[in-house]
């Protein structure tokens, strides 16, 4: 079993990825974790303290001469914004923050909650899953994550290969597919930071390279939709996942809804096995499995909850009705969300592929996948 855990507070000393089940085998790139844990902090309407971090990836343990031996590997990134015994509590619990059930249900300080709930600590979950692609790389799978809406302004995806796209994306502020019609989204951003407001959006992760049967129908809790669902659910601000046509898909008959399948003998050496598709509304998954198409997930980020014009609020010490406190915050963090929901699906592919292929050693992996693929070309006649 594939897993991780992640430990720290927002101005704690630091966060703690540690990283279990990792195979053993796997060349590791520390700029591949850095590259990501950068563009974590980059995007059009962040706030002051990605001026101050400087996120670079320590790996601790689980590796000898950059490559993973098959223990647990943990990851550290120091905060150089580390303050948090001199800092006061707050008494006015922010709306759509954890503030007030936190403090409820831990009898707690609202600075003990808000330091942990903080979106700091996806510095830890960037880190799993860039160290998770690496792995997936590893068995030619690849995955790209963009922002499609900026607030009420859209972004549509776009086809093409992922090297081309993840071109576009890199050259973009706000990390969407369109970075040469972005001024209007800016200026939204800025309108709202004027009227001390924050901004959400919208980000697609597409996976490719996908072979069939990660995830199962036969439990619920091994769903590979399921899974990724509750992994991007989990990330700070996400209030909606979507796989495929999503939502869509209720407002449409199922003959505008479902992938005909079609065989392409051409393919038959590929994921696909030559079953192929002109449509992909399932997002490639049908019944909690993967189905060699790419998988595409969409979630949807709330704006920040910490205002520069705070709504109303109680003082939890009076009880009296004031406005609720200001912490340091972005604007907009959109571009951000991208790249942690991105890292996100990467971990949960990684998992869903060494529960299907298991192996101590990458090279079991991708033995196992190569057999269970000419099995099933023997098996089909293919």
């Amino acid at each position: 079993m594939l897993r991780y855990w992640t430990a720290g507070e927002s101005h704690g000393k630091g966060i703690l990825a540690l990283v279990d089940g990792f195979p053993a085998g796997v060349e590791l790139n520390l700029e591949i974790i850095n590259r990501e844990l950068l563009r974590r902090q980059g995007g059009f309407g962040r706030g002051g303290r990605q001026r101050i971090e400087q996120d670079q990836a320590e790996i601790l343990s689980g590796w000898w001469r950059g490559v993973t031996i098959g223990s647990p590997i943990a990851i550290w990134v120091a905060n150089r914004d580390y303050k948090i015994e001199k800092m006061d509590d707050l008494t006015r619990p922010r709306p759509g923050h954890g503030d007030l059930a936190g403090a409820v249900k831990y009898f707690s300080s609202i600075r003990g909650i808000l330091e942990r709930a903080s979106a700091r600590e996806t510095v830890g979950r960037v880190a799993a899953g860039a160290l998770a692609r690496q792995l997936l790389s590893a068995c030619q799978i690849d995955l790209l994550g963009y922002v499609v809406e900026v607030g009420p302004i859209k972004f549509p995806a776009k086809e093409g290969h992922l090297d081309m796209l993840r071109q576009l994306r890199d050259s973009s502020e706000l990390y969407t597919l369109h970075p040469e019609g972005e001024e209007e989204a800016k200026d939204y951003i800025r309108k709202c930071q004027k009227e001390g407001d924050t901004v959400g959006g919208v980000v697609e992760v597409r996976v490719e390279n996908v072979p069939f049967g990660l995830g199962t129908h036969a439990q619920w809790d091994r769903k590979l939709d399921g899974r990724l669902a509750q992994a991007v659910m989990a990330i700070q601000a996400i209030k909606g996942v979507e796989i495929g046509l999503g939502f869509e898909a209720a407002r449409r008959p199922g003959s505008q809804v479902h992938d005909p399948i079609h065989f392409d003998p051409s393919q038959v050496n590929s994921r696909t096995l030559g079953f192929v598709r002109a449509t992909n509304h399932a997002g490639g998954l049908e019944a909690g499995m993967s189905n060699a198409q790419p998988i595409v997930l969409r979630a949807a980020m709330k704006p920040i909850s910490t205002l520069a014009r705070p709504l109303e609020s109680v003082n939890l010490e009076t009880k009296q009705p004031e406005t609720a406190a200001y912490e340091r915050s972005d604007v907009c963090a959109i571009s951000a969300a991208s790249v942690i929901v991105e890292n996100v699906v990467a971990f949960e592919i990684a998992a869903a592929l060494v529960d299907k292929f298991g192996g101590d050693h990458i090279e079991e992996i991708r033995q196992r996948i190569k057999l269970f693929e000419q099995m099933n070309r023997e098996r089909l006649g293919l």
